[in-house]
């Protein structure tokens, strides 16, 4: 079997990239998730959360559950920026591709990226839900109990098929973006979440945290999990984590890119591909 070398070059410079993006991008991905999975009246806002953050847990209460990413990040990363510089080849041989066959690969890419990013994801989650208590579980413990009570489905990939739903628009969208700014107006382009990635994205972590997996087909309990979330907090409750998360995307995505592409372009030069 011969392995591509660019694959090779996209996998290291993947996990550079991804190790980036956790450290620059995690306090405010707490900020974030806690928003998001909070009873109502428990924050006032995104503000409110980093303000009880750090006054009860301090400074690295706000890497909490980064441990997760951290290992995880680096094999997530690998096989996103691998799956989307392979997605591109087999849809075309030639290196310009279009914004919408760049779109395709994304998408690709996004659906590949899910395996791995949602069990890192879930336990990400479930450590930024706890909130610097007596009680407070290690990142084993959290991996141990999921396994021993809930099994690799409804434990270790729970919220998986969410996952799925959020990497595949929001990775059309977020390299059709990249291209488009890398090509048209390198830096004044914007976010890298669209609305849709966001909503996924609040209904997954709360599935994620919940002390039981979710019942019924993928549709089912998406759909039910919004209309308790509306119920809960209104429309404006499947936007929580908002500003935090857009504060973030911007950053994160300066980060991870400027790390993979230094890195590819470095391994570029050594071997030659």
């Amino acid at each position: 079997m011969v392995v591509d070398l660019r694959t090779v070059n996209e996998l290291v410079a993947g996990s550079v990239g991804g190790a980036a993006q956790v450290l620059v991008g995690h306090p405010l991905d707490t900020v974030k998730t806690r928003a998001q999975i909070a009873a109502p009246g428990m924050f006032k806002g995104p503000m409110d959360v980093l303000k009880q953050t750090l006054k009860n847990e301090g400074f690295f209460g706000l890497y909490k559950g980064m441990a997760s990413p951290l290992i995880g990040i680096a094999g997530v990363n690998s096989l996103l920026f691998a799956a989307y510089g392979t997605s591109k080849r087999i849809i075309s041989p030639f290196p310009q591709l279009s914004l919408k066959e760049i779109a395709a690969a994304g998408a690709m890419a996004g659906a590949a990226n899910a395996i791995l990013a949602s069990p890192v994801e879930m336990f990400k989650v479930r450590m930024q839900g706890q909130y610097g208590g007596k009680d407070d579980k290690r990142l084993r413990n959290v991996a141990q109990e999921m396994w021993q009570q809930w099994g690799f489905r409804k434990g270790i990939m729970r919220g998986y098929w969410v996952t799925v739903a959020r990497e595949i628009p929001a990775y059309a969208g977020f390299y059709t973006a990249f291209e488009f700014s890398k090509r048209q107006f390198a830096s004044r382009y914007g976010s890298d979440l669209p609305v849709w990635a966001l909503l996924a994205n609040v209904v997954k972590s709360r599935i994620q945290l919940r002390n039981t997996p979710p019942t019924g087909t993928p549709v089912q309990y998406i759909a039910r999990e919004m209309k308790m979330i509306v119920a809960e907090s209104g429309v404006a409750g499947l936007f929580k984590g908002l500003s935090p998360s857009l504060l973030r995307s911007i950053p994160a995505a300066a980060s991870t890119f400027a790390a993979f592409e230094l890195t590819r372009e470095y391994l570029e030069k050594l071997t030659g591909v």
